[in-house]
């Protein structure tokens, strides 16, 4: 179930600026960020940034801050008004969003070629056709262009019973799939134009823990669980990383860097 209430949309934005957006849903979003931010150097370069399945915008908000002009697209207009609302309270400028069915994103003419950077996050494995999506992404990216992908890891640990499946046979808002293996994102970005540079995880045990505790207020007041979880929540990026080099348990997101080549399809 999301969680729509003017707490976790908005209210906090006014607070705390635009790390709200990060904070204020589950761990794994702002392990995310993090995995992003590693990757979006700050820049006064006038670089370009499409973020596919933006949400509420809290990713478009926050690499607008490092410097990129982005536009972030959404079916759910709704979304699409508190990101809005949300980058106008933080002096996001450089932060636009309009509506965009993501499976019709290849269909966009004024978007292809265009970014110097691609973000889709948690958004492929509700899509069935993600080859088209792929491919799509690949066509927004100038030559040298970079994405910067997310989907769940298909040998993640389950944080509640709905990681378990059943898994929607049609595209209704839910997972269409567990998520993807490295194998399996290999063979997806096969002859896509686009080169797999390095595949990684993020949200490690603790992330998850904690996830799956907040996953409980699912329904419930909301506010709740945040407050409970907050004091720690800084603090589990780092125990994550310390324990994972000594307990070996699979992070729940999958995590592609790839670029657009300049030279021809590469494997």
């Amino acid at each position: 179930m999301v969680n729509k209430s003017p707490f976790k949309r908005v209210a906090l934005t006014r607070v705390l600026g635009a790390s709200a957006g990060l904070i204020q849903g589950d761990f794994f979003t702002r392990d995310r960020w993090l995995w992003l931010k590693g990757r979006l150097p700050r820049t006064r370069n006038d670089e370009t940034l499409l973020d596919v399945g933006c949400g509420t915008g809290a990713f478009s908000i926050a690499a607008s801050q490092r410097g990129y002009h982005c536009l972030g697209l959404s079916w759910d207009e709704s979304d699409l008004a508190v990101a809005r609302e949300r980058a106008a309270l933080c002096g996001a400028a450089h932060a636009d969003f309009r509506v965009c069915d993501i499976r019709q994103l290849d269909q966009e003419e004024a978007l292809q070629g265009r970014f110097d950077f691609v973000l889709c996050c948690e958004n492929i494995e509700h899509v069935l056709d993600d080859r088209r999506l792929v491919l799509a992404m690949a066509g927004c990216l100038k030559p040298g262009g970079r994405l910067l992908l997310t989907s769940p890891n298909y040998h993640y640990k389950a944080v509640a019973p709905g990681d378990l499946g059943p898994f929607e046979r049609e595209e209704r808002g839910w997972h269409v799939r567990r998520g993807y293996s490295r194998g399996q994102l290999l063979d997806l970005f096969n002859d896509s134009g686009l080169f797999v540079e390095d595949i990684s995880f993020c949200s490690g045990w603790f992330s998850q823990k904690f996830t799956g505790f907040l996953r409980l207020f699912d329904g419930r007041p909301f506010l709740i669980g945040w407050a409970v979880t907050m004091p720690v929540r800084f603090l589990i990026p780092a125990a994550d990383k310390i324990f994972g080099r000594i307990v070996r348990h699979p992070g729940y997101s999958i995590c592609v860097e790839a670029y657009k080549t300049r030279h021809g399809l590469r494997n």
